[in-house]
């Protein structure tokens, strides 16, 4: 006959346990803004609000909860988990389960002398060497749609040179939404600018030449681009320099004046293309049109031919796909002569108002015969609100109601070596002024979700809980009086996890398990009985 022991209330003494504190904002988020959030969400920012103050974090914080929880801020369209880029704009789980449990707490200011000193933005210089520098005319914004304006800088350049560093930096950062940066020799772009009146001229996709090249890409939040040693993009003799700023709706009247800094590599550097190898003019499959109300998809290939005598590798440096406002998704990867495939970049949800340059960790080097290939979705039906009209047919071109699909790769002819290149192999992410979140350590288990069952149990009981973050967890069982009769060490990451509490060789009795996060201690309830 089985004796089953009552179970009684342990006193306070025993049975205690401390629930992980709510975050505050000068603890734990205002950290996380500072990192992630500010180089847009401040007071003279392209973002709609400031986050630099925690009255501004508080204000907009249900705003900031929603946008966390969809992924959608700090905005990073391609996909993590198919390929990863040096220097990340990605919140983590922790981070994010610390904005949503700081807003549905109460967003809570906690003590203001441990906050870390808020960022101040200027249009300083973070290059530590300026060779040339061009600054467009002062602009005032008079379109009240979305306007893409090419500004032309002559270079006065005598000789060629190599570009180490290309630094964008917005004269008026509320209103400069996304910079691209051409170069081209031919006079094309002085006609086109000299028959717009005023400062510039309105071209939608390139500058309205077809022989300018890209040779970078700025959006905010992003830092300056700088190419691996020795290695850099050519800017010819008498080159014209052509920034294409976008000025989005709602911004007339503003005045701008962005500046662009350049730093050289040396003369004798390897030149850096930057090219739509894949393209809808030349490998693109079915043609680009598609007919109204219809979603279609397209397929682009190339193959990587011999270079010799250079080289029989390409290093590839960077990946920039680019589409309008029909496309929906789009994916490149690269499949080795050996059939292995190597993903290059996915963009799940495209969306045209956030497309960069996207730099590998570490080179990637491709053989000649590698094939490169992208795949992609054009929507032109009503479910897709970017759709200009999905009543007509959409066809190739540079226009707002026109479609594009290219992806450009940073590439050189590789040497010896290439795939070695560390650009950016952090695995923990740098925080702003290396502030802390302090009081993280805290943060453990989630309190509700601790389960242990069968209870009563004769053999074992299962014990289930979410972690919160990795750390290093102590399952013990602890007799009425306190003495340890059972130990058990481990190192979870967060998440959802069950362990077997074994009590075979443990008395029949009374007991409680004791998980030890950090100096977080959770307590439960354990009878153990005896046929």
């Amino acid at each position: 006959m089985k004796h089953y022991f009552i179970l009684v209330f342990f006193s306070a003494a025993l049975l205690f346990s401390l629930k992980a504190q709510t975050p505050t904002w000068s603890e734990n988020i205002a950290c996380i803004m500072y990192t992630n959030c500010t180089r847009c969400h401040n007071p003279g920012g392209v973002g709609l609000f400031s986050l630099v103050d925690y009255a501004d974090a508080y204000a907009a914080r249900f705003i900031v909860r929603d946008a966390v929880l969809n992924k959608v801020m700090p905005p990073w369209p391609p996909d993590p988990t198919y390929q990863t880029y040096a220097h990340e704009r990605l919140l983590t789980q922790q981070e994010i389960d610390l904005i949503v449990n700081w807003v549905n707490g109460g967003a809570p200011e906690g003590p203001p002398s441990v906050a870390p000193t808020p960022p101040v933005y200027t249009s300083a210089s973070e290059l530590s060497q300026i060779d040339w520098s061009g600054v467009i005319p002062t602009y005032t914004n008079g379109a009240t749609q979305d306007d893409y304006r090419c500004f032309v800088i002559p270079t006065g350049l005598s000789t060629d040179k190599f570009v180490k560093s290309i630094e964008i930096l917005p004269g008026n950062r509320s209103i400069v939404h996304h910079v691209l940066v051409f170069a081209d020799t031919s006079s094309q772009v002085l006609t086109l600018d000299a028959n717009d009146p005023g400062p510039g001229y309105t071209s939608f996709g390139g500058t309205g030449s077809n022989t300018s090249k890209l040779i970078a890409a700025w959006v905010p939040g992003s830092e300056y681009i700088t190419y691996p040693a020795g290695m850099g993009v050519k800017l010819r003799a008498n080159s014209y320099i052509i920034m294409q700023i976008h000025y989005p709706a709602g911004t007339q009247g503003q005045i701008d004046s962005t500046r662009i800094n350049i730093e050289y590599a040396p003369a004798s550097g390897r030149e850096v293309s930057l090219d739509p190898v894949l393209n809808h003019i030349t490998n693109i499959s079915p043609p680009l049109i598609i007919p109204p109300n219809t979603v279609k998809s397209f397929v682009e290939e190339y193959t990587i031919p011999s270079v010799t005598p250079f080289s029989d590798f390409f290093t590839v440096l960077s990946v920039a796909p680019h589409m309008h406002k029909v496309g929906t998704s789009i994916k490149c990867y690269a499949v080795l002569p050996s059939n292995d495939t190597i993903p290059l970049i996915h963009i799940p949800k495209w969306d045209f108002k956030w497309q960069g340059q996207y730099n590998f960790r570490q080179p990637k080097v491709f053989p000649e015969g590698t094939k490169l290939r992208a795949e992609a979705v054009y929507d032109n039906t009503s479910n897709n609100p970017n759709a200009p009209n999905p009543n007509n047919w959409v066809f190739a071109g540079e226009a707002t109601n026109e479609e594009m699909m290219m992806v450009y790769f940073a590439y050189l002819y590789a040497f010896p070596g290439d795939e070695n290149i560390i650009v950016d192999t952090t695995t923990v992410k740098p925080t702003y002024n290396n502030c802390k979140f302090v009081g993280l350590e805290d943060w453990g288990i989630k309190e509700a979700s601790i389960q242990l069952y069968p209870n009563p149990t004769d053999g074992f009981s299962m014990l289930r809980f979410e972690a919160e973050k990795s750390n290093d967890l102590e399952i013990k069982i602890c007799d009425m009086q306190g003495k340890v009769v059972y130990q058990y060490h481990t190192f979870v990451h967060s998440g959802v996890f069950t362990y077997p509490v074994e009590v075979n060789a443990i008395p029949a009795g009374q007991y409680f398990v004791v998980l030890g996060w950090g100096k977080e201690k959770y307590t439960r309830p354990l009878i153990v009985v005896k046929n």
